[in-house]
């Protein structure tokens, strides 16, 4: 029986450069002595081809497209057991493994800000993700404070991660090409274990912050119900955009004491 090339699915575009795919592998360079990686959408195989060859790690894929699935088995030769047929916003990854883990991909663009807020959530497990997304939000995620890209994702993520942008990768490369350039991160767990503040409020006061980022934090965080006297502080005329972790964390050990005392 022939098997043809799944076709694109779910905001994929099917890389086709062997060079950047080496290089995204050569990317993950096993920090936090994970064992295992599993690679998101992996489509065509081209990422996959190659992490198979790698004796330092497992690898496990989870893939959607059932086509896609068909073809890993009989085209790229993965047994039935490196495949989880499903979608990884619904994957409970203590089942992939037990054990630290390392992500890779070429994320689905209409879903990469998803897969990167489950790898927020579960950041205790994952230890490395290598990833390549839509440069837009590669920017975003990697953006340092007082740049406009600099977002909801970007405090969370670099919370928890050392982050790095790898590389620029064009259209060309990608079968069907997207109409816009993609890029490659690396994020590498840190060694804080929890921010020093209580978690919930930390992503309250940055998702409030950046829900009105063109307002100062003083409008913007007026949902809080914070004391006038409070908000008369110089960093509440600033914008979300404008602060880093350290600064979000302080902020909200402030906001947490005041609210204690109303």
């Amino acid at each position: 029986m022939a098997y043809v090339k799944p076709k694109k699915h779910l905001g994929q575009h099917f890389l086709t450069d062997q060079q950047i795919a080496h290089d995204i592998v050569d990317a993950m360079s096993l920090h936090g002595g994970y064992d295992t990686i599993l690679e998101i959408g992996p489509g065509t195989g081209v990422l996959t081809d190659k992490l198979i060859h790698k004796e330092a790690f497992k690898t496990t894929v989870v893939e959607i497209d059932t086509e896609s699935v068909q073809y890993l088995k009989n085209i790229v030769g993965l047994a039935p057991e490196q495949i989880i047929e499903g979608d990884f916003l619904q994957l409970h990854l203590a089942k992939v493994a037990p054990t630290p883990l390392g992500i890779i991909g070429n994320f689905p663009y209409n879903i990469s800000s998803q897969i990167f807020f489950k790898v927020y959530e579960n950041r205790d497990q994952v230890t490395e993700v290598v990833g390549m997304i839509q440069k837009e939000v590669a920017e975003r995620i990697a953006s340092p404070a007082g740049k406009k890209t600099n977002g909801i994702l970007s405090i969370l993520l670099q919370a928890y991660y050392d982050i790095e942008y790898l590389f620029t990768v064009p259209p060309h490369v990608f079968d069907p090409p997207p109409k816009v350039d993609s890029a490659v991160i690396s994020l590498k767990r840190n060694d804080r274990k929890q921010v020093p503040c209580d978690e919930k409020l930390f992503k309250r006061v940055i998702k409030t912050g950046f829900g009105n980022r063109r307002k100062t934090l003083r409008n913007a965080l007026k949902p809080m119900g914070l004391p006038a006297e409070f908000t008369a502080q110089e960093i509440f005329g600033k914008r979300a955009e404008q602060l880093d972790v350290e600064a979000f964390i302080k902020l909200t050990q402030d906001i947490e004491a005041v609210m204690k005392q109303q």
